[in-house]
């Protein structure tokens, strides 16, 4: 086999290889004597570094190429082939941060969040690698029918983490999280199968799942308004539950507090993002004309998010609920700056995902160590820890900045774009979407601030009892990467910004040609003709 032939086969694994290497390493940790958690634990880190390197080869620039805007590394493998079904694998850069970060997070989240599982430590590692499988497949997959197995596939694993090593409410947090999710989802399916039947119907070649197909034959032959609607409807029943965007949000707080904290470290980290991945992925260029129509409404939910979990933080007690709710509102400027269709906010938008999931992953990482110390995350029971554990107090402190967006770290570029895209953006949000979202950011300095202040500095306080202990090797070895990053992205964010913006162009196109024909024919709605293929323009 010459070199250009084992060049080609190695690209044509690596994606396939991070799903696979998880999913295996998971099932394997069955088979472990379930009476060595050490030796359980080890071979769980051992798999997600391995993935973690895996993910840094397909990424390295003579295998990826950053700066191109299609999809790379693309391979498939026949499922049923008589009806369209495939295992296609490919991803452009917005992906590849994705996989990256996922990929960053486990070996972290087992390595400085796994020591307070006390039993069933086999099943926790083994849900904990598949979940990390189904989130890899969902960012790879250039199908659609792969795409929904692994975004509804990360619900079991979640299901059972949080239903079985949660807290005291537990049972119900898996179950309603479960519900909401899976019942947005299945609208989120009938949207997509109809999309695929239509372009059997109206293009060439039969049915196909191909995302690549399904989006040329949306480009040849657009969907109607009112089919674009409910399809609109359908992917946000699902993606917006997954953000989560006000009002179907209230699975995410009894969801982030019960779970223990490696599945909150995770569902804040990077399940959240699959909504925002879905809409960013799906929504903007399959229906452009009724997403640029629905975007005053779906603006103004993730405005009423922001402000009102924003004020909900300011009054909490519970340090892991406080930052539960504050990923409802962080995550609504990443909705606002997508929606913004300009360079700025959708290059903040992205961003935003990637950084959220560091600083906010770090912060629940933070609050489970002092949860294991003290058995409590009351504000008012902890006070002044600085004194007594100043390595804990010192990444509580700065990771609590960087969430907040204080410049030089990476929570400031992507808030600051996403309000700048937001601003600018007045043929479709305008200022004041903008003004009321800053005013979010004001409130998040006060109740971060606030939480510090207390729990950080002050005169000490610990339930009695408990003996403060700092920060050993493992927990400082799980953080110290999460802050380095934070530091880095904020300093050089141009590192990311630079690599999504062709794709996201690309991505943002239908949607921008559909706000410019409605500005310019602001009174009529924009209908395909079927048959001939030729866009006719009637008056509403």
């Amino acid at each position: 086999m010459d070199a250009n032939a084992l060049q080609h086969n190695l690209h044509d694994a690596l994606l396939p290889l991070l799903i696979l290497l998880p999913l295996l390493g998971g099932l394997a940790v069955a088979l472990l004597p379930a009476g060595r958690p050490a030796s359980i634990r080890a071979f769980a880190l051992l798999n997600a570094t391995m993935t973690f390197v895996i993910s840094l080869i397909a990424a390295s620039p003579g295998i990826f190429q950053w700066h191109e805007t299609g999809f790379q590394l693309e391979s498939h493998v026949p499922w049923i082939d008589a009806f369209g079904l495939h295992f296609r694998f490919g991803v452009d850069t917005i992906a590849m941060w994705l996989v990256l970060l996922t990929t960053f997070l486990m070996p972290l989240v087992i390595l400085g969040a796994s020591r307070s599982i006390r039993q069933r430590h086999r099943e926790f590692f083994l849900w904990l690698l598949i979940l990390q499988a189904a989130m890899l497949g969902t960012f790879v997959a250039r199908d659609l029918i792969f795409f929904y197995i692994c975004f509804e596939f990360t619900l079991v694993p979640l299901y059972f983490l949080i239903g079985i090593f949660g807290s005291t409410q537990r049972s119900k947090a898996a179950r309603v999280f479960f519900l909401y999710t899976f019942t947005g989802s299945m609208l989120t399916f009938a949207g997509m199968l109809y999309i695929a039947c239509r372009q059997a119907e109206v293009g060439v070649g039969g049915l196909t799942f191909s995302l690549d197909r399904l989006t040329e034959s949306l480009a040849m032959i657009p969907m109607s308004l009112t089919e674009q609607r409910w399809i609109l409807l359908a992917l946000l029943a699902g993606f917006a539950v997954k953000v989560p965007l006000f009002p179907v949000h209230t699975w995410l707080p009894l969801a982030h507090t019960e779970a223990p904290t490696a599945g909150s470290v995770i569902l804040a980290g990077v399940l959240l993002k699959l909504g925002t991945y879905g809409l960013l992925r799906f929504a903007l260029p399959m229906c452009p004309d009724a997403l640029v129509e629905a975007a005053p409404i779906i603006g103004t939910l993730a405005v009423i998010g922001i402000l009102y979990t924003a004020l909900i933080c300011w009054v909490q007690k519970d340090m892991k609920k406080l930052i539960a709710y504050s990923s409802i509102s962080h995550l609504g400027f990443c909705v606002l700056g997508m929606l913004a269709l300009n360079p700025a906010g959708l290059g903040g938008s992205v961003i935003y995902m990637i950084n959220h999931g560091l600083s906010t992953g770090a912060l629940f990482l933070c609050v489970g160590m002092i949860y294991e110390r003290f058995h409590t995350r009351r504000m008012d029971q902890l006070q002044g820890l600085a004194r007594s554990m100043p390595r804990w107090a010192f990444f509580m402190v700065f990771f609590s900045f960087a969430s907040v967006g204080l410049p030089g770290l990476n929570g400031f570029v992507g808030e600051f774009l996403t309000l700048l895209g937001t601003f600018q953006a007045t043929d479709i949000l305008g200022h004041g979407y903008a003004i009321a979202a800053a005013t979010g950011m004001i409130l998040a300095a006060i109740y971060m601030l606030t939480m510090v202040g207390r729990v950080v500095f002050g005169p000490p306080k610990v339930p009695e009892g408990c003996t403060p202990v700092d920060l050993d090797r493992g927990e400082m070895a799980s953080l110290l990467p999460l802050a380095v990053a934070c530091l880095f992205f904020g300093l050089f964010p141009n590192t990311i910004l630079s690599t999504v913006q062709k794709p996201l162009d690309t991505i943002a196109a239908p949607a921008r040609a559909a706000l410019v024909a409605r500005a310019a024919a602001p009174s009529a709605s924009v209908r395909v003709a079927h048959r001939d293929h030729t866009a006719i323009v009637r008056p509403d």
